[in-house]
């Protein structure tokens, strides 16, 4: 079971985290990309006070599963692992964290303009 929820985080996280990064671009998945964009937000920036800054369950919940499997290793933060898996680099965790938050807040700033674009365009579309 172990097994298959550690291939289940690293696919779901992942897919999570190229929407938060491109699911703005998509009208119909403005409005989700809004709400998971906000609880990312959330959670890395006022959970973090408490838990560390970038703090995320999902993370939290996937390496409590790789600790069963014996997985010991793995960096504080879950994208700085999902990149050193999937190129074999060692990327710097500071540069990682500065690029995660910029992506973040300039995928936030499109979902916000494009979903007041799209609810003003609705509203002028019922008059």
């Amino acid at each position: 079971m172990y097994v298959f929820l550690d291939k289940f985080f690293f696919v779901f996280h992942s897919m999570l985290v190229l929407f938060i990064v491109f699911g703005w671009i998509w009208r119909k998945s403005r409005k989700a990309h809004f709400v998971v964009s906000i609880l990312t937000a959330f959670s890395w920036f006022f959970i973090g006070i408490w838990y560390g800054f970038g703090f995320c369950p999902l993370t939290e919940w996937h390496y409590q599963v790789r600790m069963k499997l014996g997985h010991y290793d793995m960096s504080s933060s879950y994208l700085k692992f999902l990149f050193d898996s999937l190129t074999g680099w060692d990327i710097n965790r500071t540069l990682l964290d500065v690029i995660a938050v910029s992506f973040l807040i300039l995928a936030l700033y499109a979902s916000i303009l494009l979903n007041l674009k799209d609810w003003k365009n609705r509203k002028i579309e019922k008059k």
